[in-house]
């Protein structure tokens, strides 16, 4: 008889988003003539961007000769899409080595598996609220966790605590789903504490693309000193309508070194590269190419183009709750809104109020964590014609 993974019974009974499909299937099923609008799931609407899809065909086409073809690439990436993405950094201000950078599959993949390279008796920090992935993938690992409170009081921006020891760090901004973003001073502060607890921070920049003040930092390696303490990842899926094309990567920098209990040192780029080249095959080249042509200066301003569409919807969102004195987090930087429940309701009895009485679907706060009950997140990634229409029942609704 096999012993299993018993971590996964201290799992939650349904993902989030699972949950969210069940009930919104069990109001359709009953009410069939409703119009539903969806603002849950932060999927995208628009299509893939011209430069987008050419390299997408470029890359099908070199299949079709024998000249051209690619069958197994290499698991860390091609080398033209690792060097486009360093080129996109250093057009941001931010210099990192091609060689550090690791292609994926996306984001989620990524900051899950990532938990693999560490041992269970680390002290683990997470905010909270937060994506579900960093927490859950933790948890089948049977690792521990210490939460760090996101609250209105800072901004859901959760600080270090000078008395608290910690080794591995999770941080995420943009925040998913708070829609907060961290500012240079105060990044500064958390490598800073990394330097010193020798800690690892894992950052999550999947929504970089969203930040509009040059003020504020769109990557970690902006932070003197991060190289020495920072895993960062980033994704295609918000930034290029990539969430189904499927397609991300992980910054690994060479001086991320530590000792082992034998006296050695292990790399985590070697471990992560050892990690990767076992267990993962490549993103197909199709999918790099098209990456490849996102990444140029031609390619992220089609790809701005669209951003500044969702961002149209955000301020839609924004000026509702803004009409009806909802306090609200997110909304610039960020596709997402974080609002506080009107009427002192949790968020999975928010949850059904809207969709019941307004045919709307958000998120529930509680799914991202303790601190998530009594907040809710809604996505601009709808149209402008379902995100104005979903506004105009809030307003009337509320």
């Amino acid at each position: 008889m096999p012993k299993l993974n018993e971590h996964y019974q201290n799992l939650k009974e349904s993902y989030l988003f699972s949950e969210i499909a069940h009930r919104v299937a069990a109001y359709k099923d009953a009410h069939p003539d409703q119009k539903i609008i969806r603002l849950g799931i932060g999927d995208v609407t628009l299509p893939l961007t011209p430069l987008a899809l050419k390299g997408l065909h470029e890359g099908v086409d070199a299949m079709a000769s024998p000249d051209t073809f690619k069958g197994y690439g290499p698991e860390q990436g091609y080398q033209f899409l690792r060097e486009a993405i360093a080129g996109y950094y250093a057009r941001n201000g931010v210099t990192v080595d091609a060689g550090d950078i690791f292609i994926s599959d996306g984001a989620k993949s990524d900051t899950g598996n990532i938990s693999e390279l560490f041992s269970q008796d680390n002290v683990i920090l997470i905010p909270d609220p937060v994506y579900p992935v960093y927490v859950d993938s933790n948890i089948m690992g049977g690792k521990q966790i210490t939460y760090l409170p996101g609250n209105a009081g800072n901004r859901f921006l959760p600080m270090p605590d000078p008395s608290l020891h910690a080794d591995i760090i999770y941080l995420c901004s943009p925040n998913n789903p708070t829609g907060a973003v961290y500012s240079r001073q105060q990044l500064t502060e958390w490598v800073d504490y990394a330097l010193r607890e020798q800690a690892v921070i894992l950052f999550d920049g999947a929504y970089e693309a969203f930040i509009t003040d040059p003020d504020l930092p769109r990557s970690i390696y902006a932070i003197p000193g991060a190289r020495q303490c920072a895993i960062e990842f980033g994704s295609l899926s918000k930034t290029a309508g990539f969430t189904g094309t499927r397609c991300g990567y992980t910054v690994v920098p060479k001086e991320l070194v530590f000792p082992t209990s034998g006296g050695g040192e292990l790399s985590l780029h070697a471990m992560w590269n050892r990690r990767q080249s076992t267990k993962f095959n490549g993103t197909s080249y199709i999918v790099q190419k098209g990456a490849a042509a996102v990444f140029t200066e031609e390619g992220m301003a089609q790809c701005q183009d669209h951003i500044r569409y969702y961002q149209e919807n955000a301020r839609m969102i924004a000026d509702t709750l803004s009409r009806k004195n909802i306090l609200f987090f997110g909304g610039v930087h960020s596709p997402y809104i974080w609002f506080r429940c009107p009427d002192g309701m949790e968020s999975w009895e928010f949850f059904d109020y809207l969709l019941h009485q307004a045919q709307v679907v958000g998120t529930p706060g509680a799914g991202f964590g303790e601190n998530g009950k009594n907040y809710f997140r809604l996505t601009s990634f709808g149209d402008h014609d379902s995100t104005r229409e979903a506004m105009e029942r809030l307003e009337r609704l509320l």
